[in-house]
């Protein structure tokens, strides 16, 4: 491991925004009243990377609390040191796994759920690791409120396609859809945030999907 992914693994251990497993588990069902000392809504960004959609979204959003979620502590870092660095207390990174998420979440907790830019488990036989496969979208139903959304957006074709088609499977409400973000109406000051890879997939023309859909 690189001495720049040590530093940060061993930084994000003291960052008061950065929450890790036995902690995060205390905190189930009490995120807003315990953690961020209110009763604003709770939205999650799943596989965050960077946190650079999380912090954005706070930074537009001050009456809501967000979360990004991600396993590996060197990415969370820098939207964490970011967080820190702007005053930015409506955000917090909670480095776990996403197959754990019911663990950390208690029904009907969250207000929304952000995937952006996921891997798309290309093969067949990872199928099941896909963000939006059924066993995860099990997972979002239960702790998502009533109508609570989920946005996808993604560069992956296949991706957005699969989730198409799980939608319709499993009968769940489709409330927007586009296979080119940019060149449709959908297009807003939320949608518009950018990642760093984002930005690489646009340079080299490459076309941005988008879904929003929910369970009831």
């Amino acid at each position: 491991m690189g001495k720049d992914k040590l530093r940060r693994f061993a930084e994000i251990t003291a960052f008061e925004n950065v929450i890790e497993l036995e902690d995060g588990k205390i905190l189930k069902g009490k995120w807003a009243e315990q953690y961020f000392k209110n009763k604003y809504p709770l939205i999650l960004e799943l596989g965050c990377g960077k946190g650079e959609y999380t912090v954005n979204l706070a930074r537009l959003s001050p009456e809501i609390n967000f979360i990004g979620i991600d396993y590996k502590g060197n990415r969370i870092w820098r939207g964490a040191k970011t967080a820190i660095e702007e005053n930015i207390p409506n955000v917090a990174f909670l480095r776990i796994q996403i197959e754990n998420l019911t663990d950390y979440f208690l029904e009907n907790e969250i207000s929304e759920i952000w995937i952006t830019f996921p891997d798309p488990q290309p093969q067949i036989s990872r199928e099941k690791k896909r963000l939006t496969s059924p066993r995860f979208l099990n997972m979002y139903k239960l702790v998502l409120i009533e109508k609570g959304p989920v946005h996808l957006k993604t560069d992956s074709d296949l991706l957005h396609t699969y989730t198409g088609q799980k939608i319709e499977e499993l009968g769940l409400k489709t409330h927007a859809q586009t296979d080119d973000l940019y060149n449709s109406s959908l297009v807003d000051e939320v949608l518009s945030i950018k990642t760093y890879y984002e930005k690489k997939y646009l340079a080299n023309d490459k076309n941005i999907n988008y879904l929003k859909f929910s369970f009831e």
